[in-house]
C-alpha cells in the first residue's frame, strides 16, 4: 500500500499496473470548493482519478489531512459526500471516501476506555462517522508514540513506546503494553462513545525519526519502531478489538530534506532523497 498527500501526476504513471493500493489525498486548500460544488468534485475526480482509474489500484481518498479542529473541518462532510458521488460517476463507489485525523480531535485520551472526542468536534465527527458507517469505510487516524515519548520521558518509557514493555498499563480488564495500542483504543473508544462501534480505523501516519533530536531519535529507535509496528500490524490487534485487522502505513518512504524546520521532521524517511536505505526494515 502506498498512501499520497496529493494526486501528484509522476508519481500516479508510475504506480500504474503494479497493484499497489493507494490512498490519495485532496489537498486542504480545496475543501472548501470541493464540499461547496458537486461539479468542483467532478472536476477533481476527472482530472485526479479517471485518467489513472483502469490500471492503479485506488483504495482510499481521503478528504483534507489533520484539520479537525479547525476552521476548515466544517468542510470535511460535504467534501466527502461530493467525492463519494463523483466517484461513483465513474463506477469506483468501492473507493473509500474518508479523512485524516490526529489526537488532537481527543479532548480525553487517557486511560483509553475514558476516551472522548472534545466537545468543538463532536458534531463534525458524527458527521463523518455517520458517512464512513453508511458506506463501510474507516476513519483514518496518524498515530505517533515517538511525540508522547519525547515530550516527556520521565513519564513515557521507551520500551512502552517501542513495543518493548513487560509490564502492562491497566484499564479495567484490559492490559496494554504498548502505547500504539493504547492510542489507537483511544480512537475507537471515542468512535463508541458517539454510538459509532461499527467504524473501523486505518493508521494512516505512524513512524519514527532517524535523527533530529537526540536522544531520543536514532536509526537505531527508528528501526526498531517499525520493525516492531510491522510485526504488531502483521499478526496482533489491539486490547479492545483483538481480532481486528489494521491497515497501517509508515511514514514516511523517504527523508524530507527540503521541510522546514530543520530536524525530526526531516528524518522520518525509510530511504534518504538520493534512494539509498537509512536503516534496513525488511
Amino acid at each position: 500500500m502506498m498512501r499520497l498527500f496529493a494526486p501528484t501526476p509522476q508519481i500516479l504513471e508510475a504506480l500504474r499496473g503494479t497493484g499497489i493500493l493507494v490512498s490519495v489525498g485532496t489537498t486542504n486548500e480545496d475543501l472548501n470548493a470541493l464540499s461547496a460544488s458537486q461539479e468542483a468534485a467532478n472536476s477533481w475526480v476527472t482530472t485526479n482519478i479517471a485518467p489513472y482509474k483502469d490500471d492503479v489500484a485506488f483504495g482510499w481518498v481521503t478528504a483534507g489531512n489533520e484539520v479537525i479542529p479547525g476552521p476548515l473541518s466544517q468542510y470535511v462532510p460535504g467534501a466527502m459526500t461530493n467525492l463519494y458521488n463523483a466517484l461513483t460517476n465513474i463506477g469506483l463507489d468501492k473507493v473509500n471516501v474518508t479523512t485524516v485525523v490526529h489526537g488532537s480531535t481527543l479532548g480525553t485520551s487517557f486511560p483509553p476506555s475514558a476516551s472522548a472526542f472534545s466537545p468543538p468536534v463532536v458534531d463534525v465527527m458524527t458527521q463523518i462517522s455517520t458517512f464512513l458507517k453508511l458506506h463501510g469505510s474507516p476513519l483514518m487516524i496518524n498515530v505517533y508514540p515517538y511525540f508522547a515519548y519525547a515530550t516527556d520521558p520521565k513519564n513515557i518509557l521507551l520500551a512502552s513506546a517501542q513495543f518493548s514493555a513487560t509490564t502492562p498499563v491497566v484499564d479495567g480488564n484490559l492490559n496494554y503494553y504498548s502505547l500504539y495500542s493504547a492510542m489507537v483504543d483511544s480512537f475507537n473508544a471515542a468512535l463508541e462513545k458517539i454510538g459509532m462501534s461499527e467504524v473501523n480505523v486505518v493508521i494512516s501516519e505512524s513512524g519514527w525519526p532517524s535523527a533530529g533530536n537526540d536522544p531520543y531519535t536514532s536509526i537505531d529507535n527508528a528501526k526498531a519502531y517499525n520493525t516492531n509496528l510491522v510485526h504488531r500490524a502483521l499478526t496482533e490487534g489491539t486490547p479492545r478489538r483483538p481480532n481486528q485487522h489494521y491497515d497501517v502505513f509508515l511514514f514516511a518512504m523517504f527523508n524530507e530534506n527540503l521541510k522546514q524546520p530543520v530536524g525530526v521532521e526531516q528524518n522520518f524517511g525509510l530511504f534518504y532523497p538520493n534512494m539509498s536505505s537509512v536503516y534496513p526494515l525488511f
